[in-house]
């Protein structure tokens, strides 16, 4: 397996990386600042991760905030 070492989400699961910015940001800023209805109504991690699995342009906008945050 070829190492990446640029690469910050390299051996991080969608799940590490929506529980990391829940827990950083809360359900309520999370969805103010990614606005999809799976933060906004009754938001959950299991049919959040179902959502951004099927939803590629959702799960690189989660993706993108989790790199800019600086979470770790």
């Amino acid at each position: 397996m070829q190492q990446q070492p640029n690469n910050k989400l390299h051996g991080k699961t969608l799940e590490m990386v929506l529980n990391a910015l829940v827990a950083h940001y809360g359900w309520p800023e999370l969805g103010y600042q990614i606005r999809i209805n799976c933060f906004l109504d009754n938001p959950s991690i299991k049919s959040s991760l179902t959502f951004l699995r099927k939803t590629p342009w959702a799960r690189k906008k989660v993706e993108d905030l989790y790199i800019n945050s600086r979470i770790d």
